[in-house]
C-alpha cells in the first residue's frame, strides 16, 4: 500500500474577510507543485463563508463539482434554472459539461456556512450540465459508511451520480470502532479526509482535517481514537 499523510496545517491558507478558505490541493493564489491533485480529484476546498456573503454568479466547463455543507447551507442558483438550498446533511452534485454559470451564497445573517467544494475530473467532456441534490441525513446513522455519489451506470440505489468513475462517501464513527474499505476501481485511490476526531490507518494517526491519500492496495481499514466524522474520496489514479 503506498500513502502520504496530508497534514491540516500545510493546507494553502486564504482569507478574503467574508471568505476564510482552506485549501487541499493547488487553487487560486496558492501553488504548490507537488501537490495539484491526487489522482483525478482536482480540489477539495474547506471553505467559511461569513453570514449573507458568497460566491457571484462564476462559470464552470468540464468539471463534476460536489458542494457538502458541514454547517449551515447554501443558496443556489444557476443559468439551468434552479434555484434551491442545500443544507447540512445534503449533497449536491452539478455536472459543468459544456458550460454552466451558478452563485452560491449563504443565506444566513448570524450563521457562518462551513462548506466542502470537491471538483473531479470528468470522463466525457461536454455532457449537457446537470444538477441534483440530496438529502442523506436519515442514511447517515452511527458506525455505517454512506456512499452518497457513485458514477451513473454503477451506482448505488440511494447515491447520487457523477460522470466519472468516482464514489465520496460519508460516515459518523463512535469511538472505537473501524471499518475496512474496498477499492472499487482497479487503478483508483482513495483520499482520506477526516472532518472531525481522530482516526488511525496504517499506523499513522489522523487528527482533525488531515488526509491521507492512498494507492497500490485494494484494501485499507480504519480505526477511530475519537467519535469521528470522515470522508471517502475515490478516484481513478489517471
Amino acid at each position: 500500500m503506498r500513502n502520504t499523510i496530508y497534514p491540516a496545517d500545510l493546507r494553502g491558507k486564504a482569507d478574503f474577510g467574508w471568505l476564510n478558505a482552506r485549501y487541499s490541493f493547488s487553487f487560486a493564489n496558492y501553488f504548490n507543485p507537488n501537490n495539484v491533485h491526487f489522482g483525478l480529484l482536482r480540489v477539495l476546498n474547506d471553505d467559511l463563508v461569513k453570514g449573507g456573503m458568497g460566491f457571484g454568479t462564476h462559470p464552470h466547463q468540464n468539471m463534476e463539482i460536489i458542494s457538502i455543507p458541514l454547517q449551515g447551507a447554501i443558496a443556489h442558483k444557476d443559468s439551468m434554472g434552479n434555484a434551491s438550498t442545500i443544507n447540512a446533511g445534503e449533497v449536491q452534485v452539478m455536472s459543468a459539461g459544456t458550460g454552466v454559470e451558478h452563485s452560491e451564497f449563504n443565506p444566513n445573517s448570524s450563521e457562518t456556512l462551513n462548506l466542502l467544494q470537491i471538483w473531479i475530473f470528468p470522463e466525457k467532456e461536454n455532457v449537457e450540465p446537470r444538477y441534483d441534490q440530496k438529502n442523506f441525513s436519515e442514511l447517515l446513522i452511527p458506525n455505517i459508511l454512506v456512499t452518497v455519489v457513485g458514477p451513473k451506470e454503477n451506482n448505488e440505489e440511494n447515491a447520487l451520480w457523477i460522470h466519472q468513475q468516482a464514489y465520496l462517501s460519508l460516515g459518523n464513527f463512535e469511538q472505537g470502532t473501524n471499518f475496512a474499505y474496498t477499492i472499487k476501481g482497479k487503478n483508483s485511490g482513495v483520499y482520506v479526509f477526516l472532518i472531525e476526531g481522530e482516526a488511525s490507518i496504517d499506523g499513522e494517526k489522523l487528527n482533525k482535517r488531515d488526509a491521507m491519500g492512498i494507492s497500490e492496495t485494494e484494501t485499507f481499514e480504519v480505526s477511530f481514537i475519537e467519535n469521528s466524522k470522515i470522508l471517502l474520496i475515490e478516484v481513478p489514479m489517471e
